[in-house]
């Protein structure tokens, strides 16, 4: 089940930025953290940029961003509203749209252009590219699950942990990527259990579990249960069994959203942890093989929290003002060279 997010109220900065007309030095495809961070870093370089941005984070079911130093404890919509407020401020464009294609374009005068295409058809041509589109997660298919997705239902300790310490926690088990978080859920709850539903646990690691007090149900999981106020209060096995817990734990597949970046030929791989999707290959301050285009965040780092991704976005973001800063200065040389022999 794919836990897509509907496109969230965007508040006093729902009136998108006109798209404008010719060439632009940056498009940023995504406007989450790593995305508007890039952006910001180009706009305070005083490069044109343009994010576009079609308004589904990842983290959009949360109430709040937690383990991010100075906005610990703000709500997702706040920090993307004040990050599209400061990327305008120095002169960058936030612009709605949902971008259907990107591809090469013709060189002009030895520099590289991209073509950006949003799905209302109109289009957009840059220098250079900022690829921040992040991911979706997959979660089982549980009846029940995904109605509590980013709730009572939690995949990271560290952004959700603190909120939920002290509550009978499950950890619902996906594969062996479920085996490192039960040990880290473990230590915010003295009341874990570890539902294998169909996964595999190696005799070793069901004595460690047992060492720290985990408890393992083999029953396979066949949908959440709800108190009367509609909390989460369990899951029902498949003998019928209900096993009482206000909080589970799901390491959910993930998958990048390349979507519409297919002509870029960006190489994807395997993220790099058990259980988890597919995303875009980074070279070091997210470099491509693609000359001119960039990724940053969980696109290419499923693991990534708000935090990183932003940092990722602004290294991302100065490698390719060096890059344009470079192109600026062989074209000023070609103009005096023409200039003196002309």
């Amino acid at each position: 089940m794919t836990q897509e997010t509907r496109r969230p109220p965007f508040g006093e900065d729902s009136a998108s930025d006109a798209l404008p007309e010719g060439t632009v030095d940056a498009v940023v495809i995504g406007g989450g953290a790593a995305g508007l961070n890039g952006a910001l870093i180009l706009a305070r370089s005083r490069r044109s940029v343009v994010v576009i941005d079609s308004g589904s984070p990842r983290n959009a079911p949360a109430e709040a961003v937690h383990g991010f130093i100075v906005f610990d404890g703000t709500p997702p919509s706040e920090i993307l509203r004040r990050g599209r407020g400061q990327v305008r401020k120095y002169g960058g464009r936030v612009v709605h749209g949902e971008v259907v294609a990107a591809e090469p374009a013709d060189p002009v005068d030895g520099d590289l252009r991209f073509t950006v295409t949003l799905a209302d058809g109109r289009s957009i041509t840059a220098r250079r590219l900022l690829v921040a589109t992040g991911l979706t997660d997959v979660l089982p298919e549980v009846p029940g699950l995904a109605e509590h997705w980013g709730d009572s239902v939690v995949h990271c300790p560290f952004c959700h942990g603190w909120e939920v310490r002290d509550e009978p926690i499950g950890v619902l088990a996906t594969g062996p990527a479920s085996v490192g978080p039960a040990l880290l859920f473990r230590q915010l709850t003295e009341d874990l259990t570890y539902f294998t539903d169909g996964t595999d646990l190696d005799e070793d690691t069901r004595a460690r579990f047992a060492a720290r007090g985990i408890r393992v149900i083999d029953t396979p999981v066949t949908e959440i249960v709800n108190d009367e106020d509609g909390a989460l209060a369990g899951v029902r096995l498949a003998d019928g069994q209900v096993v009482a817990r206000r909080v589970l734990a799901v390491v959910p597949r993930t998958q990048a959203r390349t979507q519409g970046l297919e002509g870029l030929g960006l190489p994807v791989q395997d993220l790099p942890k058990p259980n988890v999707g597919r995303g875009f290959v980074s070279g070091p301050a997210g470099t491509t093989e693609v000359p001119g285009v960039w990724v940053a965040g969980n696109v290419t780092d499923a693991v990534a929290q708000v935090g990183a991704s932003a940092a990722a976005g602004a290294l991302a973001a100065t490698e390719i003002n060096k890059m344009l800063a470079i192109a600026d200065t062989d074209a000023a040389l070609r103009k005096v060279a023409e200039v003196s022999t002309g």
